[in-house]
């Protein structure tokens, strides 16, 4: 019945064996706790998990592909994803958040001046300066170390890497943070560059990997998001990008603004509909034969179906669908589709863990745990 999603496809040289992917998600769990949610979702029957955060350059913050703990920490998160036969990608990201900077805000954190939902306007309200004023010789190291991460994430087990089209490539291909007025500023030609000496390293250092790249569509009329392109920007970017040696895109709004807009919940004034962001799919794909991978509150399977269907996507990345039920394409395969936990896209503990540093989790989660306690 559902043939179109359960059907095989290629982005570049990796094979999904269907159409379901887990969309790049910042977690906030333990290491045990990431194991676990990887466990479920890789034997949910998903056909790939883009790891969200991997950091392009040496970190003391989380994981790090170039220290021995942290190379190994992902190589236990491919090999619990190759284990159920799920391939595994590495979101590739640099922050935007100026660090020297970030350390003023320290003390109100730690006495509970600040909340966590107050600091991520002060962030943002750095990134221009930052951006706008990074000495070339710091954006040549940057871009230069996605190659070098690339080169590690294959070597940890990683089947692809996603160059993370917010973040710094975001600020950078945007007006609104990016003030430049040298060759990285400007004209779109012009702020595109960052991200195309990211992906330039990558093709360079790592020939035959696939490289996926997640475009951040910034909206108007009304705004919304930040970073990112406008969306008469898209033909400059997606055809730089793709001569670059992107192998396919990952379409979605673009961040730093309301998380509650990148992440929209079910009354969300502009973004409620299931499927909330494929039109930016639609304007991408007038420029480009590359697989497109669609997100936005997608749940059900016939919807779904229907818009691999029509063209407009190739591929559909779910995050809290998946949460709620990793179990979803196991389902739908086995005749089972009546019995799916379908996420309701309140945001209570998914968006709200994430905005409270509890990590993301699910309400149903929280039902079974008492439901268990009632037995």
């Amino acid at each position: 019945m559902y043939e179109r999603i359960l059907s095989p496809v290629k982005l570049g040289n990796v094979e999904l064996k269907n159409r379901i992917l887990f969309a790049p998600t910042s977690m906030g769990l333990s290491e045990a706790e990431m194991e676990q949610r990887i466990e479920a979702i890789a034997a949910g029957g998903c056909a790939m998990i883009i790891l969200g955060d991997v950091p392009v350059l040496p970190s003391c913050l989380g994981h790090s592909l170039y220290d021995r703990k942290g190379f190994r920490y992902y190589q236990k998160l491919t090999a619990i994803a190759h284990r159920h036969d799920c391939r595994i990608c590495a979101q590739l990201h640099q922050s935007d958040s100026d660090v020297k900077r970030m350390l003023r805000y320290i003390p109100g954190i730690l006495t509970k001046k600040i909340s966590a939902r107050e600091l991520r306007p002060l962030l943002n309200a750095q990134v221009a300066p930052y951006i706008s004023g990074m000495p070339k010789r710091k954006i040549k190291k940057i871009t230069n170390a996605f190659g070098d991460a690339a080169v590690l994430a294959q070597k940890a087990g990683f089947d692809m890497v996603q160059v993370h089209g917010d973040r710094m490539c975001g600020s950078f291909s945007s007006a609104v943070f990016n003030h430049r007025t040298d060759e990285y500023g400007g004209n779109a030609v012009n702020r595109a560059r960052f991200a195309v000496e990211a992906v330039s390293s990558i093709r360079r250092k790592a020939p035959e990997l696939t490289i996926d790249y997640k475009l951040a569509v910034r909206q108007e009329n009304p705004h919304y998001g930040n970073a990112g392109v406008l969306e008469e920007e898209i033909g400059v970017f997606v055809t730089m990008l793709e001569q670059a040696g992107v192998s396919s895109f990952h379409v979605a709004l673009a961040d730093h603004s309301d998380l509650e807009d990148t992440i929209p919940g079910a009354r969300h004034p502009e973004f409620s509909e299931e499927g909330c962001f494929l039109k930016f799919c639609d304007q991408v794909r007038q420029y480009t034969l590359l697989p497109v991978c669609g997100v936005g509150g997608l749940v059900h399977p016939e919807f779904i179906e229907k818009q691999i269907g029509d063209g407009r996507i190739q591929c559909a990345a779910m995050s809290r669908q998946l949460i709620a039920d990793p179990d979803w394409v196991r389902k739908l395969a086995s005749g089972e589709e009546g019995k799916i936990h379908y996420c309701v896209r309140c945001n209570k503990r998914c968006l709200g863990g994430m905005m409270e540093h509890q990590g993301v989790h699910c309400i149903y989660e929280q039902k079974k745990k008492g439901s268990s306690e009632r037995i």
